[in-house]
């Protein structure tokens, strides 16, 4: 059974970084599509980056310069660097994966593989 587990996430304050990861058991794609999803107390998830096998990758506009997505081939865990944190950044973090897209993709419908999260906090 494929399981994605996410790890990394904590209590920062404005300005801080954390690197959340993401690693996957069970059947590993070769090519893939992955992506990090928040979803903050009553509100939407929201797609914040999406990474494919080719090495492309696609981000929200709200983290557009801070966060970076990264995964260096099939085996290896799925990474979200961010920087520069802020209180609107609080929220629970998942990851997602699915069989390679055309492109990589922030829509939450693109993805039917998905990790539990992993809360991120983020004070002023």
């Amino acid at each position: 059974q494929v399981q994605l587990v996410e790890s990394g996430g904590g209590s920062v304050q404005s300005g801080g970084s954390l690197r959340l990861s993401c690693v996957a058991s069970g059947y590993t794609y070769s090519n893939y599509s992955m992506a990090w999803f928040r979803q903050a107390p009553g509100k939407e998830r929201e797609g914040v980056a999406a990474i494919n096998s080719d090495g492309r990758t696609t981000y929200a506009a709200s983290v557009k310069g801070r966060f970076s997505i990264s995964k260096d081939g099939a085996e290896s865990p799925l990474y979200l660097l961010m920087n520069n944190l802020i209180p609107e950044d609080t929220a629970n973090y998942s990851c997602a994966r699915t069989p390679a897209l055309l492109a990589p993709s922030l829509s939450p419908r693109s993805y039917w593989q998905w990790g539990q999260g992993t809360q991120v906090t983020v004070s002023s």
